[in-house]
């Protein structure tokens, strides 16, 4: 399988780094992030939606909300590993403890929370959807994006987007991981500047 595609845009979203020059030089010289460093303050996130958001969610959204400020959007995918977990940890301790469940994190509790609230800040009911793959969570965004271009959809906004993973389930996570929010955004369209082809691979054993 041969996938293809060329980016219009991007925007992106870690701690410590959040312009386009302070992630060239990232990539550039091999910087480790620091997980430690601030994200950086939404700038088109309204209060009251960021304070209602997970940390990962929040930098999608943000993101998201950047390239619609400057794009023109067809449709939208988000693609998330863990989506919600840390809320729904959350909720899971406290019907464990017998208590009150808070109705924010019941309503922000499904995968889909993040690219809601980005289409209902954006005041754009785009066609949307999001996906929840595992470690193939950003490849199946890209084929849920070459779908949509066949569907007609021409500009197509991907969002990959991941929060902290509570220390609870961290047993049975791998020790090289991404433990920190991030979100990056790619509009991509149909064409040849990117590349993606599928090869078969050897499992490797625990």
């Amino acid at each position: 399988m041969r996938l293809a595609y060329s980016l219009v845009d991007w925007q992106a979203l870690a701690p410590g780094l959040h312009g386009g020059e302070g992630w060239q030089h990232w990539a550039q010289q091999g910087i480790v992030i620091d997980p430690k460093e601030a994200m950086a303050k939404p700038q088109f996130l309204p209060m009251m939606t960021a304070r209602r958001l997970s940390g990962g969610s929040r930098a999608a959204v943000e993101c998201g909300l950047a390239l619609l400020a400057r794009q023109q959007v067809d449709a939208i995918v988000f693609t998330s590993r863990h989506g919600e977990l840390e809320r729904n940890l959350r909720i899971l301790t406290t019907l464990a403890d017998q208590q009150s469940m808070s109705p924010t994190d019941f309503a922000m509790s499904v995968h889909n929370s993040a690219v809601g609230s980005l289409t209902i800040a954006a005041k754009a009911p785009l066609v949307s959807t999001s996906i929840a793959a595992g470690v193939d969570s950003f490849q199946q965004g890209l084929l849920e994006v070459s779908a949509l271009h066949q569907a007609g959809y021409q500009q197509v906004l991907l969002v990959d987007f991941d929060g902290v993973v509570p220390d609870y389930y961290l047993p049975w996570l791998p020790e090289q991981r991404v433990n920190f929010p991030y979100a990056v955004a790619l509009l991509l369209r149909p064409g040849d500047q990117l590349h993606c082809t599928g090869r078969a691979g050897k499992e490797e054993r625990a």
